[in-house]
């Protein structure tokens, strides 16, 4: 086996354990909302410390659900993804057009290249 597949099957099966150790382990049982993001959480200790705490800003549009919100989360997620891809993507094209240009142009100095004896 590859090193490089070696390698990419570590990651799987760390990504796997990342995702379904919580679950296993029962990590949120105490909870009544197990997995939360971090905005609640700093929510909930920041009315436990002082609890006349006013927010200095209200969200511009709040969600009618919670699953909507995942939702718009999971949306810009992928919107980013897309972006990154995208840019690596180009960087990387762009880098093999510039290879090709180059071996092109090294191969079209060479004499004989194109089929004629260089007389």
């Amino acid at each position: 086996m590859k090193r490089g597949t070696k390698i990419n099957l570590l990651l799987l099966l760390a990504v796997a354990a990342l995702a379904v150790l919580p679950l296993a382990l029962g990590l949120g049982d105490h909870k009544e909302e197990p997995f939360t993001g971090a905005d609640g959480e700093a929510e909930t200790a920041i009315t436990e410390l002082d609890p006349d705490y006013e927010p200095w800003f209200s969200p511009l549009y709040e969600p009618p659900s919670g699953e909507i919100e995942s939702g718009l989360f999971a949306l810009q997620a992928a919107v980013g993804a897309g972006v990154l891809a995208y840019y690596f993507g180009l960087r990387r094209g762009r880098r093999q057009g510039a290879a090709r240009a180059q071996e092109q142009q090294g191969a079209a100095r060479t004499p004989g290249h194109d089929g004629s004896e260089g007389t």
